[in-house]
């Protein structure tokens, strides 16, 4: 039976095989851009627990989130209530995102942004820096381990963080293989789409001390927040809780007080 990840990996898969731009030239490209703001460091050094506030319209699962929101407005509100960094997502047909949704955001803070999208390929790291944000999501699930090797590689050639997902240990042990210095653990099962409450706890075991921390998915407040924090992680990735929030910059604050 088809899963919700299959789907999205394979309308992802095929958009990729039919890209013909030269990776080279737009690597060079990329080259003249600025700096990034340096994704991982704010969250190495956030003042107790960091937050990743996620700009997110729609979900596979959930349906309509808040289709309409403003990225600048909400943007700028999660950084009013302290967020350390923000999440943007860019897949149009599951999740109701945009490369714009991101350039506006990241206009309207000066916090770090990373594209939460499924990469694929080499030509979407690319493009992850060239639309200006600071960090790029690899998903272990999604990638063999060359792609993933070569993919957090290009990355980090780029001057992209790489946040690297996994849900499991063994996944953890794939993701520590390829250097992985940003790694995530995400509650929601990418097959069914279900949500583990207890599955970043578990799964944090198996993460080094000299890696930073993210949990992400299934943090619904600040008692959800102080329980991850408790298990040693540097952040809490936040998207359905902030984005349905009457007040976006008070609920990013509860969560930062945990």
């Amino acid at each position: 039976m088809a899963t919700y990840l299959d789907a999205i990996l394979a309308a992802h898969r095929t958009a990729a095989a039919a890209d013909s731009r030269s990776v080279d030239a737009l690597v060079s490209e990329a080259a003249r851009l600025p700096p990034t703001r340096g994704f991982r460091a704010a969250l190495a050094q956030a003042d107790g627990l960091g937050v990743i506030s996620e700009i997110k319209r729609r979900s596979p699962s959930k349906g309509d989130l808040n289709v309409g929101l403003d990225p600048a407005e909400w943007a700028a509100a999660y950084e009013t209530g302290g967020a350390t960094c923000l999440s943007v997502l860019t897949d149009e047909e599951y999740f109701g995102g945009s490369a714009s949704d991101l350039r506006t955001a990241r206009e309207a803070v000066s916090i770090p942004v990373i594209r939460k999208d499924f990469t694929v390929s080499a030509l979407d790291v690319v493009d992850t820096r060239l639309m200006g944000a600071d960090a790029v999501l690899l998903i272990v699930a999604a990638l063999d381990d060359s792609e993933l090797r070569d993919f957090h590689d290009l990355a980090r050639g780029l001057g992209l963080d790489a946040l690297v997902e996994t849900h499991d240990e063994a996944e953890v042990e794939r993701a520590m293989n390829v250097g992985a210095n940003l790694i995530g653990v995400n509650q929601r099962d990418l097959v069914t789409f279900q949500v583990d409450t207890d599955r970043a706890v578990r799964v944090g075991e198996a993460l080094p001390r000299s890696v930073v921390r993210v949990a992400e998915s299934g943090v619904e407040g600040p008692t959800d927040a102080a329980v991850l924090r408790e298990a040693g992680y540097h952040a809490v990735l936040v998207g359905e809780a902030l984005v349905r929030s009457g007040e976006p910059a008070a609920a990013v604050a509860a969560l930062r007080a945990a």
